[in-house]
């Protein structure tokens, strides 16, 4: 429509607060759509849409999964999958029309002018080649440079990117560094040339917090270095308001909203901008409160539907909303939206209480904070009952081979779990936090007896289920249970959600047919799910629906330990909500004991009663969730908890000396004395030589520290 055009016209040429007339604008995308064949279904993942770019600027793009963030930045490239095509729009880089370019003149702009930064840097580097080599095939591809030139380009890249020896690396293999490491290498790969532009397509979502904070830092320090522009794909609104000077909100494959960060975030108007906001979970969260949740899920993108595409999960949505589209409005400072009701700035952050059906006493309630309360067991933090703990861990190790040979010809273990202990008791949440590698999925398989501990012992109910056999551990495995990471990877794609769900009980022998079906209608109902799920596979569920599967998997023979691990690392914002408030619940009713893994503690700030940070095997710090979150003494927690990134963009930034910096060693030949030593800003010469023991800070607050944080003696 001509009126559409106009007013997108006008909202690109007031992007930054003034029309285009002095040459900064380097990028400019008016009208954008893209369409994808699949069989017989046309699939629309971008959908009209317009966005700028100044020159040494970083828009940030956000959305839920499907919202077109990807597909914008392929488009871009010109790296659109088999059936792809541009089918209206226009894509102006610095005064070069990009759509309907020939391929030849593509090739010689892709890498050179334009370069992404792409999500999983395991499958987006080649594994049979080296990283020299890869670094420095664009250099010679585009530059003409000699085999000798364009190694020592790649070397020098390497070094400007951080990565630790960067002459010994270039003749390693991809699987031969870690995820940070190798996420460096992605970098250094599309900065190899210094293009103009950067596309970072979701670079450290699969990364821990501290390295995703120096990802992030590094990706800001070279833009700013090279005079490059950034376009930053990601669906965390925590890392746009720290990173990105415009944000563009993407939904259905259009742009719901647009503006400068401090703006867009003060004065948030797209109600579903607002409902992303509203949907982060904080480390000041009410534990006592439900986070909030977008209801429903995105649309489908293979249908074309009237009206605004945000209307069937939007409270606010009228008649109108669902029959006309909204137009682009520009306000003052150039924030753009699209939305017949615009919202008045973020959403009060009110919550539903957790309304729990219990006796009196026999657990957390509405009324009390569980954080810091009574519950089930006790005396928070207590870890066990008049009975004793439901779980007990004690000098819990396990090591496993590794792969060739130590220094003198032996075997080369790693050792992944090294002498942990702690209880959890009835109905009770423990945390386990800490970055990859660090031994907590290890740790996590162990409870539920589908490892064995190389020494240690799991104490269940009393009874050590370490020193079980298999037959006498058959009963006791219906009561520990696993909710897994990966849904997609965990659920058999040859079963329908009805026989999975049954083939617990069936292989434990409970009821009979009918009733093994009425019980999962039970466990789908349990878990927000429709009865007409069980005739489905699970590919034909979204990510947030097979975690829920996953879940009443877990719930089918009503374990008394549940161990989740990072049960929501994969999932949207909105999503995650969903799923952490359905297990909250789940949780609180049925009075199980948990124990939740993941590397985001605002997960486990708001899921878990007590909390343990691990690093390197091993735990450096316990106690409640409000004595950790509130008063870290070991300097790594305090580190973990200053690279969070929080969605406001005038947030105060912790200062450089209070972040983790560089990776983990190895666990094959940790440091000595305290592990955490070759990272610490605070480590002398004793934590060499000495390696600290578990002591109490609080009557449940222990920490393993030489010189923890809050004493005296460790700042003289």
């Amino acid at each position: 429509m001509d009126w559409e055009s106009a007013a997108l016209s006008t909202a690109l040429s007031t992007a930054d607060g003034s029309a285009n007339t002095d040459g900064i604008r380097l990028l400019t995308i008016r009208d954008l759509s893209v369409e994808i064949w699949r069989g017989d279904r046309i699939v629309r993942p971008v959908r009209g849409v317009s966005l700028a770019l100044d020159r040494g600027e970083t828009l940030g793009i956000v959305g839920e999964t499907g919202s077109g963030k990807s597909m914008t930045g392929l488009a871009i490239m010109g790296m659109l999958p088999a059936g792809g095509r541009i089918t209206a729009g226009s894509i102006d880089l610095d005064g070069r029309e990009l759509v309907g370019l020939p391929a030849a003149r593509y090739r010689a702009i892709r890498g050179n002018d334009v370069a992404m930064v792409f999500q999983d840097s395991m499958t987006a580097l080649n594994p049979t080649k080296r990283i020299g080599e890869q670094v420095a095939e664009p250099v010679r591809l585009h530059r003409g440079a000699s085999k000798r030139e364009a190694r020592a380009r790649a070397e020098e890249m390497l070094a400007l990117v951080g990565l630790p020896r960067p002459a010994e690396r270039l003749d390693d293999f991809p699987h031969q560094l870690s995820g940070g490491m190798r996420q460096r290498v992605m970098i250094a790969m599309a900065l190899v040339c210094e293009p103009r532009l950067v596309i970072a397509d979701e670079p450290t979502t699969a990364l821990d917090v501290t390295v995703q904070a120096e990802i992030l830092d590094l990706l800001d320090d070279l833009r700013s270095r090279l005079g490059m522009s950034m376009i930053l794909v990601t669906h965390d609104m925590g890392v746009i308001a720290r990173h990105a000077d415009r944000v563009g909100v993407m939904y259905a494959g259009r742009v719901a909203e647009t503006g400068p960060t401090s703006e867009l975030f003060a004065r948030t108007r797209h109600r579903y901008t607002q409902a992303l906001l509203s949907s982060i979970p904080s480390l000041t969260q009410d534990r006592r409160e439900e986070l909030f949740s977008i209801p429903g899920a995105p649309p489908d993108l293979t249908v074309v539907q009237a009206g605004c595409p945000f209307a069937p999960r939007c409270a606010a949505a009228t008649d109108r909303c669902r029959a006309e589209l909204p137009p682009p409005v520009t306000e003052a400072g150039g924030h753009v939206h699209s939305c017949w009701h615009p919202a008045e700035g973020p959403a009060a952050r009110t919550r539903a209480r957790l309304v729990v059906p219990a006796p009196a006493g026999s657990g957390p309630t509405a009324s009390e904070p569980t954080g810091s309360g009574p519950t089930a067991s006790g005396p928070a933090g207590s870890g066990s009952t008049a009975s004793g703990p439901r779980l007990r861990v004690v000098d819990l190790r396990r090591e496993h081979p590794a792969g060739g040979a130590g220094l003198f010809g032996g075997r080369r273990t790693v050792k992944a779990v090294s002498g942990v202990s702690f209880e959890v008791a009835a109905g009770e949440t423990f945390g386990l936090v800490g970055e990859s590698g660090c031994g907590k999925s290890s740790l996590g398989r162990m409870l539920v007896a589908l490892d064995r501990p190389t020494s240690g012992e799991v104490i269940f109910d009393g009874e050590p289920v370490t020193r079980m056999s298999a037959r006498a551990l058959g009963p006791r495995r219906t009561e520990l249970q696993m909710m897994f990471q990966d849904s997609n990877a965990s659920l058999d794609p040859r079963m329908r959600i009805g026989a999975i769900l049954r083939e617990p009980l069936a292989i434990q022998g409970v009821g009979t047919r009918a009733q093994r079906t009425a019980r999962a209608r039970e466990l789908l109902r349990d878990v927000g799910l429709p009865a007409s799920v069980l005739e489905r596979y699970p590919h034909e569920l979204s990510g947030g629906q097979r975690q829920r599967v996953g879940l009443a998997r877990a719930l089918a023979l009503d374990p008394k330990v549940l161990v989740a691990d990072e049960p929501v690392s994969a999932l949207d914002v909105s999503i995650r909500s969903q799923v952490l408030n359905l297990m909250r619940r789940v949780q609180l009713e049925r009075g199980l004991s948990s124990v939740v893994i993941s590397h985001d503690l605002a997960v486990v700030r708001y899921l878990a009663d007590r909390v343990g940070v691990m690093y390197l095997g091993k735990l450096v710090e316990t106690g409640t969730t409000d004595e950790v979150y509130g008063s870290a003494a070991h300097p790594y927690t305090a580190g973990l908890l200053a690279a969070i990134p929080e969605a406001d963009p005038g947030a105060p930034r912790a200062p450089a000396a209070a972040r983790v910096r560089g990776e983990p060693p190895s666990p094959v030949d940790p440091p000595s004395g305290c592990r955490f030593r070759t990272r610490c800003a605070l480590a002398t010469a004793l934590c060499a030589q000495e390696e600290p023991p578990l002591t109490p800070v609080t009557g449940t607050h222990h920490v393993a520290c030489h010189h923890p944080l809050g004493r005296e003696e460790s700042r003289s």
